[in-house]
């Protein structure tokens, strides 16, 4: 079944995705530079050149939620052209808005992951190096633009005090048994608790109004005596054991698996190449990565709930279990995946709601599913001319990986869309006099 993207002005949402997209081979490498570049993007990239010291995906999209927030609203205390996230006062319109975004994003990094210090720091110092002197009709605009992007920073980072961010894990006790989602962990383990991210399901969310909000339902698969559930089984059985994709590494499918895990899902990345080369000014790219943030954020939000709702079981738990009483499912003992099981519960899957998350906002954003961009990851290149088919890319790349059933991948991006467009039409709005 083919999948038939939210179209502008449609407020209704694809019940399933297809079973597989044909992609078209990459073709061009992204370029790392484009005409309309400009401090947005650039600290943007810079973002995601130290985010693994924020942790887990989940604390990193935090993390990126507050920097471009903070950006956004740097931007928009100096020309008020979106209504700001946090409450700021207006700043001299002649202050450096390159200044602002700088000391915002840097601000918010350095507070957030003390790690990468040194890198921030530097980074900092050579934007401010190579910003243009100012005017003499306005000789204080830099030092005017640091201090925008230090109120913008200084507000969110208040704003985001105690909201759940410092317990990510909680205690999990459920014994094991058919269907039960238990811990399956690499060798050695590493040193944290498992399973991880219960505790993110009481994260405070950045724009939608609770946790429940869009969380997928209950999904005929979860029944594991039904067909559906055997035919789930079967395909993750065959697709997405180590044996079979290590055999053929070189397989569109083997290919898949690496890809979105290595970067291929990395949002920030696929709005920078989206965007490159479109006629958009920093104000435009600052509310644009803002929305793409918080709603990947909040759809993770909504998705650990879930996860832990139903706690579902892995394929690597389900396929190695002695009988769940479904006849028409066989186990093998043996059995592996190929990509390595992440710590916490199958439905809904994680990367798939960042995907569609994210994609919804873009696609909102610009009214059409069809943006092309071509992304590296991993030593892999792919060209994607729409948005619905990276989607449908990253629920066959779980799938292929053998970490998650079909079923819950496509809940992943269809409540995440959800989230997006909440996303997009509630935050940032325009304001009247920029209409």
């Amino acid at each position: 079944m083919k999948l038939s993207p939210q179209a502008p002005g449609n407020h209704l949402l694809p019940h399933h995705l297809p079973r597989r997209w044909p992609l078209a081979s990459a073709l061009l490498l992204l370029l790392p530079g484009s005409a309309f570049a400009d401090s947005v993007t650039d600290w943007s990239a810079f973002a995601d050149q130290v985010i693994a010291g924020a942790g887990a995906p989940p604390q990193q999209f935090r993390v990126l939620a507050m920097t471009q927030i903070a950006v956004h609203d740097a931007l928009n205390s100096i020309d008020r052209r979106y209504r700001t996230y946090t409450i700021l006062g207006a700043v001299n319109p002649n202050a450096s808005p390159d200044a602002a975004v700088a000391r915002a994003a840097a601000d918010v990094l350095r507070a957030a992951i003390p790690s990468q210090a040194a890198a921030i720091d530097a980074q900092y110092a050579l934007s401010l190096a190579a910003l243009p002197a100012c005017p003499v009709a306005a000789p204080n605009c830099i030092d005017q633009g640091i201090a925008a992007g230090a109120a913008a920073s200084a507000a969110i980072l208040q704003l985001r005090q105690g909201d759940g961010s410092a317990t990510p894990h909680l205690p999990y006790t459920l014994a094991p048994g058919p269907g039960v989602y238990q811990p399956t962990l690499p060798t050695p383990p590493p040193p944290a608790p498992y399973p991880q991210f219960a505790g993110w399901a009481n994260l405070r969310p950045f724009a939608i109004v609770n946790r429940r909000q869009f969380v997928a339902p209950p999904a005929p698969e979860l029944r594991l005596r039904s067909r559906a559930y055997a035919d789930e089984y079967n395909e993750v059985k065959s697709m997405g054991s180590f044996a079979v994709r290590n055999a053929a590494p070189d397989s569109e499918e083997s290919r898949v698996a690496r890809y979105f895990p290595a970067g291929g899902a990395n949002l920030n990345a696929i709005a920078r190449a989206a965007v490159a080369g479109k006629p958009l000014d920093r104000w435009q790219h600052a509310r644009l990565f803002a929305m793409i943030n918080m709603a990947v954020n909040d759809a993770l939000i909504t998705t650990f709930y879930a996860k832990y709702h139903y706690t579902f079981w892995r394929p690597y738990t389900a396929i190695r279990w002695a009988d769940d009483g479904n006849p028409l499912t066989q186990p093998d003992p043996a059995w592996t995946s190929y990509i390595t099981t992440p710590p916490y519960p199958d439905y809904p899957c994680g990367l798939p709601t960042t995907m569609g998350a994210g994609a919804q906002v873009l696609r909102s954003y610009f009214g059409t599913d069809r943006l092309p961009y071509t992304l590296t990851a991993g030593g892999i290149t792919r060209t994607y001319t729409r948005l619905s088919d990276a989607e449908s890319d990253s629920v066959d790349a779980r799938v292929y990986g053998g970490i998650h059933f079909r079923f819950g991948c496509e809940a992943g991006v269809v409540q995440s869309r959800k989230v997006g467009k909440w996303v997009y039409l509630t935050q940032l709005r325009p304001k009247k006099s920029h209409w």
